[in-house]
């Protein structure tokens, strides 16, 4: 048996954190049993579904970098409407489905009854039965299509996460499978899409439990063999509470790109979610794959951590070539107004600072004054800058000026010969010289810094301060 799996969004918004982690377990389920991982765009609801949320969705998992094996071959159940009603019509046939002429009064009649006594909201009046005699069609009302829910026994399935769950059939309703002007629901779509792309493991959100067991039911109606299923516990914010954009939790996958966060870190964090390899915290999606197992998967909920998610991309930062992260970093210089020029190397560059930043944005951060002289804080002016600074650093840029080779250990040289002459430590050098060349306190050993921004800027910039 091949294993097939599928990620199923719906195109109504933006690519959730959440659905994003269902995708990585359902991608690292099918690479490391060697199957198939499949995309599927839920997308029956037409008034909620856009082509700019479709695109929001591809774009979202190409920034991951979750390859799905159907790439040019995405299902969209819109495109599929033929095969549903086929479907549909051979469930009438068979006698597993039938026509409800309900109206919108009726049917909020029979839920508030079904309300005050905790049975299933539909009372069944136009099912079929043997002896029965059902109501007279109303004149001009067009009817929904219900699948004919057994009434005794009950629906069980094994769940890969949360163990034996088992709904009795009594409390399923007979759900609409097709409404009055012909379009199918999603949970008959989810039922033929999963039986015709072949999916043998079923894994997504457990607010899908409730759709279980009534998929299952069509599923046996038409014959098809039965998924295994897992449903993972919820995401919850760092309160405690489900994740909202109202709440003003970040949820959006692409917001996440924009905040700095690599896409295998923001991976290496999801797959942390729930899901626990001894005490490891930090490694690749390669190692995740030959890790993962859905039996480590907990069944409660996980909560965000985003200080935690900002330490997993720091270690992705310092393990990251250095031309790749100038490629992602360049734009975000351009968007600071810095030019970057072709010395010093930004590759170079990286190298010196990228232990020092969490994320992307402050990684260019560190990179600005390389390039161009920031505007020192007031309050590192007034701590680190005295009336002896300027005249100072003119006299060390004269010592700097006369070197005969230019790096950071002929530079560092110079530090304590000069102190001693100044009779200053070595504070008092470092600092305002980081400020005369750099406009921070804060930067890397000053000697590196300096070689690498190159004499001539050097010293252009401490004999204009």
């Amino acid at each position: 048996m091949t294993v097939k799996t599928r990620f199923a969004p719906s195109p109504t918004g933006y690519l959730h954190i959440g659905g994003v982690r269902t995708a990585l377990f359902s991608w690292a389920f099918a690479k490391k049993h060697k199957g198939e991982f499949l995309l599927r765009i839920e997308d029956t609801d037409l008034e909620r579904s856009t082509a700019e949320s479709v695109n929001i969705i591809l774009d979202g998992m190409n920034w991951v970098g979750l390859d799905y094996d159907n790439a040019d071959n995405v299902i969209y159940q819109t495109r599929r409407f033929d095969r549903y009603k086929e479907v549909i019509a051979e469930l009438l046939a068979q006698g597993h489905a039938y026509h409800c002429y309900c109206s919108k009064e009726e049917l909020e009649a029979m839920r508030e009854k079904a309300e005050k006594e905790g049975t299933a909201t539909y009372d069944r009046r136009w099912r079929p039965e043997p002896g029965k005699t059902l109501p007279e069609i109303p004149a001009g009302r067009e009817p929904v299509v219900r699948f004919k829910t057994p009434l005794e026994g009950v629906t069980k399935w094994h769940d890969l996460v949360k163990g034996e769950i088992s709904i009795p059939n009594e409390a399923l309703d007979d759900l609409i499978i097709a409404r009055a002007d012909g379009t199918p629901t999603y949970n008959f779509c989810v039922v033929v899409d999963d039986c015709d792309m072949g999916i043998t493991h079923v894994i997504r959100g457990d607010d899908h439990v409730n759709n279980t067991p009534k998929q299952i039911n069509i599923l046996k109606a038409i014959g098809a063999k039965l998924p295994e299923y897992a449903h993972l516990p919820m995401i919850l914010n760092e309160h405690g509470k489900k994740i909202s954009k109202r709440s003003g939790d970040t949820v959006a996958i692409t917001d996440f790109g924009q905040m700095g966060i690599l896409p295998e870190a923001m991976l290496n964090y999801l797959a942390r979610l729930g899901w626990a390899h001894g005490d490891d915290e930090f490694f690749t999606m390669k190692q995740f794959v030959e890790w993962f197992d859905l039996k480590d998967v907990s069944p409660s909920p996980s909560r965000m951590d985003l200080k935690k998610l900002y330490w997993i991309n720091g270690e992705h930062l310092k393990i990251t070539p250095n031309d790749t992260l100038a490629a992602l970093v360049k734009p975000r210089l351009a968007v600071r107004g810095v030019e970057v020029l072709d010395k010093p190397a930004l590759e170079d560059v990286l190298a010196l600072v990228k232990d020092r930043a969490q994320d992307l944005n402050t990684l260019a951060d560190e990179c600005v004054y390389f390039y161009q002289k920031a505007v020192p804080a007031e309050a590192d002016v007034q701590k680190h800058w005295s009336e002896e600074a300027p005249a100072r650093m003119r006299r060390f840029a004269d010592l700097l000026e006369a070197l005969p080779d230019w790096n950071a250990e002929a530079i560092h040289d110079l530090f304590k010969p000069f102190c001693e002459a100044e009779g200053i430590k070595m504070g008092q050098l470092g600092m305002p010289l980081r400020l005369a060349v750099c406009g921070t306190a804060k930067t890397p050993s000053v000697d590196a810094v300096l070689a690498l921004i190159g004499k001539e800027e050097v010293l252009k910039r401490i004999r204009s301060t």
